[in-house]
C-alpha cells in the first residue's frame, strides 16, 4: 500500500488531526505522498509538522515541456489546460470517454486530477484518500476515475452540514468512494438516514490522539484558571463564554480566562471584552504551538469549548481539542452538538450544557473551579474512556483496513495479514 493523502493546503495551522493520521501511517511503515491543491497561507505551524516524512507535492504547475513557472489555477490559460488533455489521453487510453463522467465539474478540478493522475502514475500510488469531502474529495473521485485507483474520503461536520453542502455532489462521492470515514456516531447516523444506500460503506472511526505524548496529570493543584481554544467563529460560542464570566466576576468569583486561536471574530470578541471590562480577565492570546496550548490546558481548572449550530448550519462534529483535555487531566464543559455527547457524559466525563446558556455555563465553570473531588472524579473517567476510544495507532490502522476493502470491525490485529 502506497497512500496519497489530497489536502487543498499543506501545512495548516488547525489540522494537526490530519497530520497525526499521517504519521501513525507512515510509522506503521505505509509510505505516504501528500498532494496540496493550493500553497499554505497560515503564518504559524504546529512543530508536529516536523515528523512527517511524507513529499508535499502542491498541484499548480503544469508537468508540460516547455513550462518552467508556476502556473496558478486560477490564471490557467486555455491552451495550457488543452495540452493537458492531451497527454492525459496519450498516458491514460480511455480518457476521452471517461471525461464524459466529469461533465458539471469546474475546469479547476479536472485539471488538477489530471496533474494528480500523472503523480499516481508516477509515485505508484495505491489509494488515495481526502481528509474533507469537499474539493480534495472531488479531485480524488475524478483522479480515481481517471487511473482507476481507489479513493475515500472523511466526512466532517462541516462537510455535512453546512447550507453550502451539495447535496447531490456529496451522494455522487459517497456512492463511488471505496470507502467512507465519519468521526462521530452522530455523523453516521445522520448520513446513512439522509442518504440512504448511497451512505451504506460509511464507517464510524474517532480521530486519534498519540497517547504516549500526553502525560495525564489530575487536577489537583491547579491555578483557578479557564481555557478555550478553538477558531475564533460562530460556531465555537465564544461570546456565551464572555458572556459567562461576566456572571462569574458578577459572583465574586476570582479567576481567570485564555482564549486561544484565531479568526474572523476576533475583533468583535475583543470588543466585547472591552465593553464588559473584562480586560484584565478575559485575554484574546492568539494561536499557539501546539506544546505551549498543552502546558496551558494541563495548569487549568477548567477546558471549555461552548459550540452551538451557526445561523448557516455550520458546526462542530467532535472538536480534538476536547478529547485532548480529557486525555491532559482537565475537566471539561461543553454543549450537546453533533458527536459531542458521545465522549462528555454529564457528571461522569465531563459538564454538558445547553447551547447558548451563558447562565449554565457560568455556574459549570464554577463548580470545576471550587470543587477538586469533582475534578478529580471526571478527569478519570474521561482519561479511561480516551484510553479506550482515540488511540491514533489502532485507529489509524481501522482506516487502513478500510482502504484495503475490508471493514475497520476486524481485528485490528489481523491488519497485516489483510494487507498482504
Amino acid at each position: 500500500m502506497k497512500l496519497g493523502f489530497v489536502v487543498k493546503r499543506y501545512p495548516r495551522y488547525s489540522e494537526t488531526f490530519i497530520v497525526r493520521e499521517i504519521i501513525a501511517h507512515e510509522e506503521a511503515g505505509v509510505p505516504v505522498e501528500i498532494f496540496a491543491l493550493r500553497p499554505p497561507n497560515d503564518h504559524h505551524f504546529q512543530d508536529i509538522i516536523a515528523r512527517v516524512k511524507a513529499n508535499v507535492n502542491y498541484l499548480y504547475m503544469p508537468p508540460l515541456p516547455p513550462q518552467t513557472e508556476p502556473v496558478p489555477v486560477d490564471a490557467l490559460v486555455p491552451s495550457v489546460f488543452w495540452e493537458t488533455m492531451q497527454r492525459m489521453s496519450e498516458t491514460f487510453p480511455d480518457f476521452w470517454q471517461l471525461l464524459e463522467r466529469a461533465k458539471g465539474e469546474e475546469a479547476r478540478n479536472v485539471y488538477q486530477a489530471c496533474l494528480l493522475s500523472f503523480k499516481v502514475k508516477q509515485l505508484g500510488i495505491t489509494h488515495l484518500h481526502a481528509p474533507f469531502s469537499n474539493q480534495p474529495a472531488t479531485v480524488c473521485r475524478l483522479t480515481s476515475l481517471f487511473t482507476g485507483v481507489p479513493f475515500s474520503f472523511t466526512a466532517r461536520a462541516k462537510d455535512i452540514y453546512h447550507e453550502s453542502v451539495n447535496h447531490d455532489d456529496l451522494r455522487l462521492k459517497l456512492e463511488e468512494a471505496s470507502a467512507v470515514v465519519t468521526i462521530t456516531k452522530y455523523n453516521l447516523n445522520h448520513l446513512r438516514d439522509t442518504y440512504g444506500e448511497a451512505a451504506a460503506n460509511v464507517e464510524h472511526i474517532y480521530n486519534g490522539l498519540e497517547l504516549d505524548r500526553l502525560a495525564y496529570q489530575e487536577p489537583v493543584y491547579r491555578e483557578r484558571l479557564i481555557v478555550a481554544v478553538g477558531r475564533l467563529v460562530p460556531k465555537k460560542g465564544f461570546e456565551y463564554l464572555i458572556n459567562a464570566c461576566s456572571k462569574l466576576r458578577s459572583a465574586g468569583n476570582q479567576f481567570r480566562c485564555v482564549i486561544v486561536g484565531a479568526g474572523p471574530l476576533n475583533q468583535a470578541l475583543q470588543k466585547q471584552i472591552d465593553d464588559s471590562n473584562l480586560g484584565e480577565i478575559v485575554k484574546l492570546v492568539g494561536p499557539l504551538p501546539h506544546v505551549e496550548v498543552a502546558a496551558l490546558v494541563q495548569s487549568a481548572s477548567a477546558f471549555t469549548l461552548p459550540c452551538i449550530v451557526a445561523d448557516d448550519g455550520d458546526r462542530d462534529g467532535l472538536p480534538n481539542v476536547i478529547f485532548e483535555a480529557m486525555a491532559l487531566g482537565t475537566p471539561v464543559v461543553s454543549t450537546d452538538v453533533t458527536g459531542i455527547p458521545e465522549i462528555l457524559k454529564d457528571g461522569e466525563t465531563g459538564l454538558m450544557v445547553d447551547q447558548r446558556d451563558a447562565d449554565g455555563l457560568a455556574t459549570a465553570l464554577a463548580q470545576l473551579l471550587d470543587d477538586v473531588d469533582l475534578r478529580i472524579t471526571l478527569c478519570r473517567q474521561a482519561r479511561r474512556l480516551i484510553d479506550q476510544e482515540f488511540d491514533a495507532d489502532r485507529n489509524a490502522a481501522r482506516r487502513r483496513l478500510l482502504f484495503a476493502g475490508h471493514r475497520s470491525s476486524q481485528s485490528v490485529a489481523d491488519l497485516e495479514d489483510a494487507l498482504r
